[in-house]
C-alpha cells in the first residue's frame, strides 16, 4: 500500500476524498503531499497548505473531520513531537527569558492586522454571543459578563495580567469608573493600549506578572494563562494571591482541554504561539486548590467557533489592505491556523471556561453571574 492509499483510507473514517465533489473534500496540488503527512503529522498538514500543495473549500469543515474522528491521533510521533514533549520535561519553555518569544512572533505583528480582524476594543479572545448580533456587541458583552461577575464599583482597584490592546482597560474604567492597571510582554499591545485610554484612570505597563507586587481589589486574567505552563502555574496562582486583598474576587478566563498535556500542537507551537499550553481543568484545580476557594465555573466554549470564523471573515475581507505587509504564505498560515483553532472547539476538544476564586479563609457571599 503507497502513501496516498494509506491517507485515502484513513480520510475515508471521516468521510473524506482526495479531489473529491464535496466541500470539505480535499483537492491536491502537489503529491509530496503524502509523504509529507505521513512522516511529519500535524506539523507537515499545516506547512503543506502553507506551501500551497492542497486546498479545501471548507478548511474548517474538513480540519473539524480531522479532529473529530481523531485522525491527528494517527500520525502523531515525529521529530516535531518528540523534541516538543523532551523540552517540556527537561526545561521551563515559559520561564522568564523565554517567555517574550510569544510576543516577538506573534502579539507584535502589525496592530493594523489585529485591528482589521478584532472588534471595536480588540479583544483578541472568546465573545459571548447571547443575543448578540455581531462581533462588536457579543464582545461587549463578554467584557460586561466579566465586569458584572468581578462586582465592579466606583473607585475599586483593578489588575488585568495580559492586557492586549487595552479593550477591558477601556471598558471597565468608561462603564464602571474603575482603576486598572494593565500588564503585557508586548510592546506593540502596550504602545496602542496607553493611547486607547489615554486621558483614562488606567496605567500600562510593560511587565511579566512574576514581577507583581502590589495589592488589589479585583484581579483579571483573560486569555493570558494559555502562555504560563504547567511548570508556572503554581508560580501564577501565588502571584495573585499575594497581590489580591483578602476580600478581592479573581476571574481567570482561559481556553481549557479535554486532555492534560505538557506541551501544544508542534504547528502552532513553530508558527503561531511558541510555547503556549493549554491547561486542563484538573492542572488548575491543582495549581490554585491552596490558595483559593472556587466560587464558579463557566464554559461556554462553543462560542469560540463563532469567533474564530468571525475574524477569518474579517481577516480575509481585509486582505487587500494587508498584503503590501504580507506574502501569500502568510495569508494561508492565518487562514490555517483560525480555521485549525474553530475546528478544535467545534469538535469538543478545547473549551472555554470563565473561574471566579477568592482567598481561602475569607468568607464572600459570592452570586454566580451570567
Amino acid at each position: 500500500m503507497n502513501c496516498r492509499q494509506i491517507i485515502e483510507k484513513m480520510l475515508a473514517v471521516a468521510d473524506i476524498k482526495i479531489n473529491g465533489n464535496a466541500p470539505f473534500d480535499i483537492q491536491i496540488n502537489d503529491n509530496r503531499f503524502y509523504d509529507t503527512i505521513l512522516s511529519e503529522g500535524s506539523m507537515g498538514l499545516g506547512e503543506s497548505y502553507m506551501q500551497g500543495w492542497w486546498d479545501c473549500n471548507r478548511l474548517d469543515d474538513f480540519l473539524y473531520r480531522i479532529l473529530h474522528f481523531n485522525l491527528d491521533k494517527k500520525v502523531r510521533r515525529n521529530l516535531h513531537l518528540l523534541y516538543l514533549m523532551l523540552s517540556a520535561k527537561l526545561m521551563n519553555r515559559q520561564s522568564g527569558n523565554r517567555v517574550l518569544k510569544v510576543a516577538e512572533k506573534h502579539y507584535n505583528l502589525s496592530n493594523e492586522l489585529f485591528e482589521l480582524m478584532l472588534d471595536k476594543y480588540m479583544m483578541y479572545s472568546c465573545a459571548y454571543w447571547e443575543d448578540a448580533k455581531d462581533l462588536d456587541e457579543a464582545q461587549e458583552h463578554k467584557l460586561d459578563l466579566i465586569c458584572r461577575k468581578l462586582w465592579l464599583s466606583p473607585g475599586l482597584k483593578v489588575l488585568d495580567i495580559g492586557c492586549g490592546w487595552g479593550g477591558f482597560e477601556q471598558y471597565a474604567s468608561e462603564k464602571y469608573n474603575v482603576h486598572v492597571t494593565g500588564i503585557t510582554i508586548s510592546e506593540k499591545q502596550a504602545e496602542m493600549a496607553a493611547k486607547r485610554c489615554n486621558n483614562l484612570p488606567v496605567e500600562i505597563r510593560m511587565q511579566d506578572y512574576r514581577g507583581i507586587n502590589e495589592k488589589f481589589d479585583r484581579i483579571v486574567s483573560i486569555g493570558m494563562f494559555e502562555h504560563v505552563g504547567p511548570k508556572n502555574y503554581p508560580i501564577f496562582m501565588n502571584t495573585v494571591y499575594r497581590n489580591l486583598k483578602d476580600d478581592g474576587l479573581f476571574l481567570l478566563h482561559s481556553i481549557g482541554s479535554t486532555e492534560q498535556k505538557d506541551i501544544t500542537d508542534p504547528w502552532i507551537d513553530r508558527y503561531i504561539f511558541p510555547n503556549g499550553v493549554i491547561p486542563s481543568a484538573k492542572r488548575i484545580c491543582q495549581a490554585f486548590e491552596q490558595y483559593f476557594v472556587l466560587q464558579d465555573w463557566h464554559n461556554f466554549g462553543h462560542y469560540y467557533d463563532l469567533t474564530l470564523m468571525e475574524w477569518l471573515r474579517k481577516f480575509k475581507t481585509a486582505w487587500p489592505a494587508l498584503k503590501e505587509q504580507y506574502d501569500d504564505r502568510f495569508y494561508r498560515m492565518w487562514e490555517y491556523y483560525l480555521n485549525i483553532c474553530a475546528a478544535s472547539f467545534r469538535s469538543g476538544k478545547n473549551q472555554l471556561w470563565q473561574l471566579v476564586l477568592t482567598k481561602q479563609g475569607y468568607n464572600v457571599n459570592y452570586k454566580s453571574v451570567r
